[in-house]
């Protein structure tokens, strides 16, 4: 008897030994998947929430602003560079040049590609308060 036809006997004969199966992955390599699924959504939402701004900077349109930083930098993500410009002083130090009202953020990486600020930047036009 074929291996395929004794196979197909023994399932048949215990139903209950069936494994759910959906879309080719079984039920039981499913529930590892959630797992990790579920702790990889906790752990990004923490980080989202601990870098979410970490300062706000109002700025007003015309007048350059200096930034100092407590650790070294290596790159400033800018969100909008229509609102603000990012000039590098030094590893901790950038001076800060409004182009446009608006609001924007600045994501200052370390060497290790880690953020280690992140900067809410504001900036004023003439007749704002």
């Amino acid at each position: 008897m074929p291996a395929a036809e004794t196979n197909a006997g023994y399932w048949q004969a215990h139903p209950k030994m069936r494994l759910k199966q959906t879309g080719g992955i079984t039920m039981a390599a499913m529930l590892p998947l959630r797992a990790c699924f579920l702790v990889l959504v906790l752990l990004l939402t923490t980080i989202s929430v601990a870098y979410a701004a970490d300062q706000t900077i109002t700025v007003r349109l015309g007048a350059k602003t200096a930034l100092a930083l407590e650790r070294p930098f290596e790159t400033v993500l800018i969100g909008d560079p229509n609102i603000v410009d990012v000039h590098t002083l030094s590893d901790r130090r950038v001076i800060l040049e409004p182009l446009s009202p608006g609001a924007t953020n600045l994501i200052f990486v370390d060497e290790r590609s880690i953020a280690i600020t992140n900067v809410r930047v504001l900036i004023l036009g003439p007749g704002d308060i």
